[in-house]
């Protein structure tokens, strides 16, 4: 998808018309918030939708569409709400938990899941290493750790049936080629739907 109407029809196919309106709110509220802190880069802003609503948004891809999630979403150092709270506003009837350990962030994210009338998605303002452990259904992660890093971090909210999908840019594939054999066993790169050239590593 090259441009931003390509993008919200997108993300319009996956979500009913209160979806589209909850995002179309929380872009309103990421674009005034990012006067304050730097949430993402003043120029992604006029491709919100592209660069980062339906590059978040296209992970539910690479989720298994057949089965009732076993546990909630878990969406590791969610910044300004990517993927996480893309996903809580598509999907408010799944249990997500958002980790950021950056205060103003976490209130931020905190605000806007009020404001969205998320019920279901919780912030939770902490070091990961500090997380009470649970089970996972889904683990995603937008830059927040080298591969190896965040399979350690994560490996306590893990288990045989989590599914991981970790959008990493255009260092998808040479990230994953220099983990660990056992890590490179457990994963492949699907393409972005976004950018070309960008990949998503996703557990087998």
């Amino acid at each position: 998808m090259a441009t931003e109407q390509q993008a919200r029809a997108y993300v319009a196919e996956w979500g009913d018309a209160q979806a589209m309106e909850r995002l179309e709110r929380f872009c309103r509220l990421l674009v005034s918030e990012n006067r304050q802190q730097n949430l993402i880069s003043k120029p992604s802003e006029a491709q919100i939708w592209q660069r980062h609503v339906a590059d978040s948004a296209q992970l539910l891809e690479h989720v298994p569409r057949e089965t009732l999630p076993i546990g909630p979403w878990l969406d590791l150092g969610t910044g300004a709400g990517f993927p996480g709270l893309v996903i809580a506003a598509l999907r408010p009837e799944w249990d997500v938990v958002l980790v950021e350990s950056r205060v103003r962030r976490a209130e931020f994210l905190e605000n806007c899941a009020s404001a969205l009338d998320l019920a279901r998605c919780r912030v939770v303002c902490e070091r990961l290493e500090r997380v009470e452990p649970f089970c996972a259904w889904v683990i995603s992660a937008r830059a927040f750790a080298p591969l190896g890093k965040l399979m350690r971090l994560s490996a306590p909210f893990s288990t045989k049936a989590t599914r991981y999908v970790l959008p990493k840019g255009r260092s998808a594939a040479h990230e994953l080629s220099e983990a660990k054999k056992p890590i490179r066993d457990m994963f492949h790169v699907e393409h972005s739907l976004t950018d070309r050239e960008a990949g998503i590593i996703v557990s087998a």
